[in-house]
């Protein structure tokens, strides 16, 4: 009996060797660095320009009130505000590119340190917000999908409502008011209690994983109960966008001819939602669900104010009340770059996704 030949692939895609058939997620990966720092480049302009524009004189800043008009003027040579427009945003430019975002006027510390040890704590908190809201978010947007008008669904749609309803000031103050005044569930503001504070070696700036290196299953604990609450109420914003949209796009691909076919064919609910319909919508969700999360990074000032968590965006907003323009412009500057960097990321993964799905 003959060996049968095997057949040979028709799709020219498939004779030509790996490297060329990368070169298009090459390019694609090529267009969306080239996108992040052109957009990147365009919010140091603007972020540059709001500081120029502010009614606040760094140079007066530096010296006070009281300084002679001699101490003025080097203070401004020094700081190079007597220089053109476009020369201090070129020397920012370079500056920021080495690394050197500035020196804190209220701190009296580089504003590249300062964020160092404060971006840690926003990004903690954003992720384990992010993770719970994307959990919570995707389980209650499926269930309400599957079940349109019934009481589960008026339930996912109410809490939905509440969670862009609710400013998330308040809600962390009633949250600070029920569980920490009234019912003393939850320990009061701050990372950690006091007497872990100055006991615990900072490693890596992450509480939970700071406390768990250090074996001391006590600091471990209280890092968790203090980032309960805040992350909670980050949580609860996120998830009600999610679970919004997760319901949204799950109604509308029920109503696709692929659907109906494989319902008139037997199969259930369940199994064409969770085999069919979802990789269709991953594209979609992996996007809200990156941009929660960039949207948790920037926008948990409020959280952090209010339960005094010490964060970029407590810090943002201490240099904010005390006219610190170095720690402002470094600042947004590192947290715009992060929401860039997130979308750029985002848009990449989805193409590539859909370029595996075709």
């Amino acid at each position: 009996m003959g060996q049968a030949i095997p057949s040979q692939p028709d799709d020219q895609n498939s004779r030509q060797p790996r490297g060329w058939r990368d070169l298009p997620y090459l390019w694609t990966l090529v267009r969306w660095l080239w996108s992040f720092a052109i957009t990147l480049l365009g919010l140091s302009i603007i972020t540059f320009a709001m500081t120029r524009l502010s009614p606040i004189d760094p140079a007066l800043q530096l010296v006070g009130d009281h300084a002679s008009q001699s101490t003025y003027a080097q203070a401004r040579e020094t700081l190079g505000l007597d220089e053109p427009l476009p020369v201090q945003f070129v020397n920012y430019l370079r500056t920021a590119l080495s690394g050197n975002l500035g020196q804190s006027i209220s701190t009296g510390q580089p504003v590249a340190r300062d964020i160092a040890r404060t971006f840690p704590a926003t990004l903690e908190l954003a992720t384990v917000a992010i993770v719970l809201g994307s959990v919570f978010g995707l389980s209650l947007g499926i269930i309400g999908a599957m079940r349109p008008g019934s009481v589960l669904d008026g339930v996912v749609r109410l809490v939905s409502l509440v969670g862009y309803s609710v400013p998330i000031f308040w809600l962390g103050l009633l949250m600070l008011l029920l569980f920490y005044a009234k019912l003393h569930w939850a320990p009061g503001p701050g990372r950690l209690d006091v007497v872990f504070q100055y006991t615990v070696p900072s490693v890596t700036g992450f509480a939970l994983v700071d406390t768990w290196l250090s074996g001391k299953v006590g600091a471990f604990r209280s890092a968790l109960s203090h980032l309960a609450l805040p992350a909670l109420v980050l949580a609860f914003y996120a998830m009600a966008g999610i679970s919004r949209l997760t319901r949204a796009s799950i109604l509308a691909e029920l109503g696709q001819e692929y659907v109906l076919t494989a319902r008139a064919k037997g199969a259930g609910l369940v199994r064409v939602v969770f085999k069919h319909v979802l990789p269709n919508v991953t594209g979609t969700l992996l996007t809200v669900i990156a941009l929660s999360y960039a949207s948790l990074l920037e926008g948990a000032v409020l959280t952090e104010t209010v339960f005094a968590w010490p964060g970029i965006g407590r810090y943002l907003t201490t240099a904010m009340f005390a006219g610190d323009m170095p720690a402002i412009l470094g600042g947004t500057l590192v947290v715009g770059a992060c929401f860039v960097a997130l979308n750029a990321f985002t848009d990449f993964a989805v193409n590539r996704l859909e370029s595996a799905q075709r």
